[in-house]
């Protein structure tokens, strides 16, 4: 079975421009991204899907420079270019990651996928229930589905964010809502502000040494010093169609 990540990634970004190629100790905000993906024991290729914009060629140099695939689409049309990388990956499964979440846990990620496979279901995600904390998020489909949600999607919203189709239409998928024991929603561990990079790189300070860290080390620090996630307690998340 071929598992693929598709990594969808481009430097226009509202809030934070150019927030994936910003530089978080050694590498790239990127690089974190794909070097964690590449430790997800079920996966067997990794994309970075990008824009066909001049200003996106830096995101492609990058995805090469760690060995991985590279496919250019559409900009605002994300749902297609998922689709297209999967189809010329001849993809059975596909695993969504989105490249603003430097701070991915390896081990959350393969929980997710090991329960997608050992259950019959189109999709399985680890946001849907929010007892992750936003960052975290991982999302498992098979290509059936994003074919399906590709030919019949017809909102705006649908097309930019990939996966609403699908999990909106639970009578058409079987969708499945991969939960967290604890609730720990409350922490906010994605990089969409200068806010959430101010914390990002607070925790990568305090825990990174040239290897993955972990969720549970991310709480214990948290915990430890709880003036960390008040740095960004504020930001709104973008709701769907914003």
């Amino acid at each position: 079975m071929n598992i693929t990540a598709i990594i969808q990634a481009r430097m226009g970004s509202t809030r934070l421009p150019g927030k994936v190629m910003k530089q978080l100790v050694d590498r790239t905000v990127l690089g974190h991204v794909i070097t964690r993906c590449q430790a997800i024991p079920s996966i067997n290729k990794i994309v970075v899907a990008t824009t066909t914009l001049d200003e996106d060629k830096e995101i492609c140099d990058e995805a090469l420079n760690y060995g991985v695939s590279v496919y250019r689409g559409s900009k605002d049309d994300v749902l297609n270019r998922y689709y297209e990388a999967a189809t010329r990956e001849q993809s059975d499964v596909v695993v969504r990651i989105t490249s603003d979440c430097p701070l991915l846990d390896p081990k959350v990620s393969e929980k997710v996928i090991l329960h997608f496979l050992m259950n019959d279901y189109d999709y399985v995600s680890s946001g849907l229930s929010r007892t992750f904390p936003r960052g975290l998020d991982t999302e498992v489909f098979t290509f059936e589905a994003l074919e399906q949600a590709h030919e019949q999607a017809t909102k705006d919203y649908e097309f930019e964010h990939v996966t609403p189709y699908i999990y909106q239409n639970p009578e058409q998928f079987k969708v499945h809502a991969f939960s967290n024991h604890l609730d720990q929603s409350r922490y906010r561990l994605t990089l969409d502000t200068y806010e959430d990079w101010q914390l990002i790189s607070k925790i990568y300070d305090a825990l990174y040494n040239g290897d993955i860290f972990y969720w549970k080390n991310m709480l214990e620090l948290l915990e430890r010093e709880p003036k960390l996630p008040q740095i960004n307690a504020e930001v709104r998340q973008k709701e769907l169609g914003e």
